[in-house]
Order: C-alpha cells, then structure tokens, then sequence
C-alpha cells in the first residue's frame, strides 16, 4: 500500500476499509483477529534512497503492537496551519524485526511522499498508526502465491522475511512485474527468493520484455494456495483476471490496490 492522489475524498482500500483503519478489525487465515493499534511518535533510525524517487524508512516505535506480514501503517503529518495529511505505507519488515520498515515512492502530486522521499532525516519524529488491516494479512503457515506490481511487492517482503526467519519459504511463490530493474523495489531480495520477475520495458535472463501471462501463473500455483495481489488498479485487475483464467477460484484471491480513490 503507498500513496494515493491529493485529498481523497473518500479514502478507501480493497475491500471496502477506510486508509485511517476506521471500521472492523478483520480476520485474516486462520480466523485470527487481525492486531490492530493506535498512534504512536516514531523515531526516524536510517533512511535509505534506493532510487532518487524512493526511500526506505527504519522506524522506532515505542510500544510498537506486533503487525502480521501483508498489514499496513498510517503516517500522518502536520503543517504548521494546522492542516493534516495522512497516507497508508504498507509494511516491508517482518513482525520479529524490532525496527519497522516502510517503502515510500514519490507522488509529485503528493501531500506526503514528497515530505518523506526529501526531507526526512535521521532522528526525526513521525506520527504514525498501526498495525492496520486484516484482509491481506499472511499467516505463516498456509501457502500462497504473491503476485505484485511496482511498489505492490513491499507487503511481500514482509511475508518472505518472516518466511525466511521461521525456515517455511517452501511455502511461498512468487511472481513480480516491474517497468525495469532498477524500478523494482528490494530487487535482490526477491531475486534471492526465486521470485518470478518479469520486466516490460526491457529482457530479463533469456525472458524478453513483456507483461506477465497466464500461463507463467499456471506454473506457480496450485490447489489449495490462497494467492495475494498487490499493486497499481490496472495491475490488479489484470493480474486477478490471469488467476481466474488460469483456475484459481475467487475465494482463493485476495487484492490489494493503490491508486486515486473514488474513480
């Protein structure tokens, strides 16, 4: 989850839930009630530039309630008019880690990547929100297959961490899209992971430049793997749509969206 365009009117997610995680907490695999938690001051630890238009954010948060791979945080900041601006950041870290790590990639239209890709540093204060969400969440022991567009792959580092860090990457598979390389969030991880990645500007290995197929999907799934969608509207309507045709029943797909809300 990363920014959506300026001053939604009516800020949503997939699935129906408010950016702010007003509303019920969900349940995710398993049926375990999501954990979910108020704001907190984070302390800015390290911040990392990837790209010149995106950062990597290592946050201290006090009394931080453990999040599940796939939920999501609110940062909120204020002007010094009083006005407010609050966007959802999917969370990168996994639930051992003691710092939270959050991917942010900038919006020119903005009203908070912009202040985070550029002017955050070291040591500064954030008001942040979470753990939030209960739909996309991973349990750690069902597999799935992940499937992400753009920056939709940041809530998938999450599940291969924790994956990583419990000895269960046997459960996960992966399959990711991205302009170009050097474009694709947390590139080496995924490459490490053994991640399907499919580049639509330029080849990658002996696959030449295209969009991801069906039958590239059919390969990676099978019965019984609940599989998680995450990027742009036009990404996950497409890459849902592939799932569909290839045999994976609807209940089996869970979609994460970013975007412009309310069109």
């Amino acid at each position: 989850m990363t920014e959506e365009g300026p001053r939604p009117p009516h800020p949503s997610r997939a699935g129906g839930e408010p950016l702010d995680g007003a509303g019920p907490r969900l349940l995710g695999l398993g049926g375990k009630r999501a954990p979910a938690g108020g704001w907190r001051t984070a302390t800015v630890v390290t911040v990392r530039h990837p790209t010149p238009r995106a950062v990597e954010l290592r946050l201290d948060v006090p009394d931080r309630v453990d999040h599940l791979p796939g939920q999501h945080y609110v940062v909120r900041l204020t002007a010094e008019d009083g006005y407010r601006a609050q966007r959802s950041y999917s969370v990168a870290s996994e639930p051992e880690d003691p710092q939270l790590e959050l991917f942010v990639e900038r919006l020119d239209d903005g009203e908070v990547s912009p202040f985070l890709t550029d002017v955050v540093a070291p040591g500064d204060r954030l008001e942040v929100r979470g753990p939030i969400g209960g739909w996309f969440v991973w349990d750690g022991v069902s597999p799935a297959l992940l499937v992400g567009g753009g920056s939709g792959v940041v809530p998938f580092l999450a599940m291969l961490r924790h994956a990583r860090r419990h000895a269960r990457t046997d459960l996960l598979r992966v399959a990711v899209s991205s302009r170009t390389l050097v474009e694709l969030p947390y590139a080496m991880e995924l490459m490490d992971a053994g991640a399907l990645i499919v580049l639509t500007r330029e080849p990658y290995g002996d696959r030449a430049a295209a969009r991801l197929m069906g039958e590239e999907l059919m390969s990676l799934w099978d019965p019984g793997r609940t599989a998680y969608v995450c990027g742009s509207a036009r990404f996950a309507e497409a890459a849902s749509r592939l799932l569909v045709d290839v045999g994976v029943p609807d209940h089996d797909i869970r979609v994460e969206r970013f975007g412009p809300s309310g069109s």
